[in-house]
């Protein structure tokens, strides 16, 4: 597998980006090979730093950077030649299989749609986090931020989307979609949930489980969580702020370590013709490695055919 990585995306870059792709070849086969897009002679001067022969990856120049504040329409369009720009291009010709970044989430959101399009029927792509069940095994919630402002049929999309996740990438048997919501009651929340609701109840595109409140986000009632994008960010700031105040008090435990989001890498973004990843700005090399491994993981489960086949399904249907 060809695996695409932006050296220079992240608040510490190229730094972290580099040494996580080093860690990754540990665990990576040696059929796969890591290409980093980046400014060469920093990649190299970097790989050097770290002991690393840069004939174990495959270096593609970007002499432009896009910063994390830049606007993602604009910064994507005029800088074709960035980290960002190049390893979307070389994804849209299939010269890498999958691209994967913790710069500007924004331009990495543009890029995908502009350069290996949004899949046939799919309204808004999506992206996910995942949510460690105290029980053991994951849940995921979705949308985290990319889409605020939506409609009753997206989120129904939503639960397609997620569903289809579950079930290949964490390997869950028919996964439970649940809508969340301030109550269980089906005539509970605002009016987004109520026709989401009614939309949701008795598909057959997935398994509906029905609302599911904030205090059930860490048990087994529902292995998929649909909501807004605005709702799902602060659902996923919130589980950020409570880690690192469980750290600072020194109160981590085995599933505690589980919140830490080194540990999954990056948010896949879900509706696109490709397999990208979007990492955390603030990813440590840890992150970088997983972000990488996840890529790989959601590659290999085919996940882009399988929603593909899904949603032809889908507008059959209607």
């Amino acid at each position: 597998m060809r695996i695409g990585l932006d050296v220079m995306g992240g608040d510490y870059a190229p730094d972290v980006t580099i040494q996580g792709a080093i860690q990754a070849l540990d665990e990576l086969s040696k059929h796969d090979r890591i290409f980093l897009f980046g400014q060469r002679e920093v990649i190299h001067k970097k790989l050097k730093e770290y002991d690393s022969d840069p004939a174990l990856f495959s270096i593609v120049h970007s002499p432009d950077i896009i910063g994390m504040g830049e606007r993602p329409i604009k910064a994507y369009t005029r800088k074709p030649e960035s980290s960002i720009g190049k390893g979307f291009s070389y994804l849209q010709h299939r010269e890498i299989d999958s691209f994967a970044s913790a710069g500007n989430s924004g331009a990495t959101m543009v890029g995908a749609i502009y350069s290996v399009a949004t899949i046939k029927g799919v309204f808004r792509p999506s992206t996910l986090t995942i949510i460690p069940r105290e029980s053991g095994g994951m849940n995921v919630i979705l949308d985290v931020g990319t889409n605020p402002d939506i409609k009753p049929d997206v989120m129904y999309q939503f639960a397609i989307l997620g569903s289809i996740y579950s079930k290949h990438v964490l390997k869950t048997k028919n996964p439970k979609v649940g809508l969340l919501n301030i109550g269980e009651e089906e005539e509970k929340g605002n009016l987004l949930c109520q026709s989401a609701f009614r939309l949701m109840k008795g598909s057959k595109d997935f398994n509906f489980f029905g609302n599911v409140e904030g205090r059930d986000l860490f048990k087994d009632k529902a292995d998929v969580i649909v909501c807004d994008g605005f709702t799902g960010n602060i659902v996923l700031k919130q589980m950020e702020a409570m880690y690192r105040l469980m750290v600072k008090r020194n109160l981590v435990d085995e599933y505690i370590d589980r919140f830490n989001y080194e540990n999954y890498g990056g948010s896949p973004i879900l509706g696109v013709n490709s397999t990208v990843v979007i990492g955390h700005g603030i990813s440590s090399a840890k992150a970088i490695k997983n972000m990488i491994l996840s890529s790989k993981a959601i590659y290999e489960a085919r996940l882009t055919q399988k929603i593909k086949r899904a949603m032809s399904k889908y507008i059959q249907s209607k």
